[in-house]
């Protein structure tokens, strides 16, 4: 009973699964030499050198273009780089001729305080004018402008321009007087400034 019973379940389990065929081709996974412009001889050795000089051939191509693309990779990463280089450059070409274009409005600005008030409304308008005259130059100095160090510093050529100088003598030079303001950008100079120098 127990053995017709599990004929049973087992011919109705057959019954209920598809019936698949499963076909496998040998030669699908097999190249033709022919596709591959290739003539191997017969001689299974010869074939093997014959592929392995194909091999070798190979890798030594894929080697050139793998150097050839290198080459271009750092080629391009150096004109990136130049680009870069010349945009910053241009920038403070740019920034260099605002700033060399405004030194007139500073000279300006900067002799008008000089100026002696005799009323209220002069000194309220000699404010406005050092107002304007700060805001600019703080502008200007988040820009890379930077005021040339005058009175009370030492004498320096690089950067003082003496109008007025003592007869020879010992000590070092102070300058003692600026007669107008010099200037520099990001560390560039752009103008001297024009001082008065004596011994300390």
């Amino acid at each position: 009973m127990s053995e017709n019973h599990d004929e049973n379940v087992e011919s109705r389990e057959d019954a209920a699964l598809p019936s698949v065929e499963i076909v496998i081709d040998e030669e699908q996974h097999l190249i033709d030499p022919h596709t591959l412009g290739l003539e191997l001889p017969d001689d299974p050795d010869a074939a093997i050198q014959v592929l392995m000089g194909e091999l070798k051939a190979s890798r030594e191509e894929a080697g050139s273009y793998l150097a050839d693309l290198q080459r271009v990779a750092a080629d391009f990463d150096n004109f990136r780089k130049r680009m870069l280089r010349d945009q910053a450059e241009n920038i403070e070409r740019a920034s260099q001729r605002v700033v060399v274009g405004l030194m007139p409005t500073l000279d300006t600005l900067q002799a008008a305080l000089t100026t002696e008030t005799e009323t209220p409304a002069e000194k309220k308008l000699l404010e406005g004018v050092r107002g304007t005259l700060d805001l600019l130059l703080d502008t200007l100095s988040k820009e890379g402008l930077e005021i040339i160090p005058t009175v009370g510093t030492e004498f320096d050529p690089e950067v003082h321009e003496a109008v007025l100088a003592p007869e020879p003598g010992e000590g070092r030079l102070i300058v003692t007087q600026e007669m107008r303001r010099g200037y520099a950008l990001k560390g560039r100079l752009l103008r001297a400034a024009l001082v008065a120098v004596d011994h300390e």
